[in-house]
């Protein structure tokens, strides 16, 4: 897109060959731009797609000068402001990321990076900004196996902090983007421990702060059911796999000390001895969009109550 900028008497004007609107601040904002001989500017505007937030998303794909990118974004944020944006999203690969300096010194921050690509932000207007921070949780999962044997699922790691401890604890993992917690504690046990097993509810979840990366954690408890025995643990993570009767992995000098193992313990007994439930995921159509998410509840108190309209 080019913008073109007219030279009048009175008032400076932007020309975008539909009409002319009213433009008074930018050729005395220092912007820089080309000037040709007949006193008509042209400056290119970056390329941008509305979110649904009255802001921009402009996503970089083709090398360019940093000086031409330079002259680009001031025009464009000078329009962007014209029209009332407020946050401006710039997303740089890997391959552009000779730009940053660039719109960092125009006053875009950090919002967050992936292995692909950087994400820069900027907020128009004056008052106190609504963007949303960097996602500030990690999800992971524990998945508490147990067979009609009372028998529980158990590893030994051979990295981490249980590494070289001869501790026995259950398969974890960190839940992957897009992928939702029960199929992650699924696919956590047959990596971990070649078992299939199927999941069965969610009996309780912790949360962490300064964890991972300085972010906070949030840890989902999954009861499973076995569908499969025989053991082939994962050569690269795993020392050591096998089925442990619940007394004896309770009796573990590091288990009696460390509140979360004692927890564990408890869900097993109380899932096993008494009633307690824990929370199945029920699958929701989304409002807004076309695809499927899940909410984890307590079905069995939900249906026996009376006054529930849910389905």
């Amino acid at each position: 897109m080019t913008i073109l900028f007219l030279y009048c008497s009175r008032q400076n004007h932007l020309d975008f060959g539909l009409g002319l609107t009213t433009f008074k601040k930018t050729i005395n904002s220092g912007l820089p731009v080309n000037q040709s001989e007949n006193g008509v500017h042209h400056v290119q505007l970056l390329s941008a797609k509305p979110d649904k937030h009255d802001g921009v998303v402009v996503d970089m794909k083709d090398p360019v000068d940093p000086d031409r990118f330079h002259t680009m974004l001031r025009a464009s944020l000078s329009q962007w402001r014209q029209q009332g944006k407020k946050g401006v999203w710039i997303k740089l690969p890997i391959s552009l990321v000779n730009l940053v300096e660039t719109a960092v010194k125009e006053g875009f921050i950090y919002h967050h990076a992936e292995p692909n690509y950087l994400m820069l932000v900027y907020w128009i207007p004056e008052a106190a900004s609504t963007i949303p921070a960097n996602a500030s949780h990690r999800v992971g999962i524990g998945a508490i196996v147990l067979n009609d044997k009372r028998e529980i699922l158990v590893v030994q790691e051979k990295s981490g902090v249980f590494k070289g401890t001869g501790v026995w604890k259950i398969p974890t993992g960190v839940v992957d983007q897009e992928e939702d917690i029960f199929k992650a504690a699924e696919r956590e046990v047959r990596e971990e421990t070649g078992v299939d097993a199927q999941f069965l509810e969610v009996l309780a979840f912790r949360q962490l702060h300064k964890s991972y990366f300085g972010k906070s954690d949030l840890f989902f408890l999954c009861m499973m059911r076995p569908l499969s025995y025989d053991i082939q643990k994962q050569e690269i993570e795993i020392e050591a796999a096998q089925w442990m009767p619940l007394e004896e992995f309770a009796a573990q000098p590091f288990a009696q000390k460390h509140d979360i193992f004692k927890y564990i313990i408890r869900l097993c007994s109380a899932k096993v001895d008494t009633n307690y439930s824990g929370f199945h995921p029920v699958p929701l159509s989304s409002i807004l969009e076309d695809k499927t998410s899940y909410l984890y509840a307590n079905i069995k108190d939900l249906a026996q109550s009376s006054s529930s309209d849910c389905p």
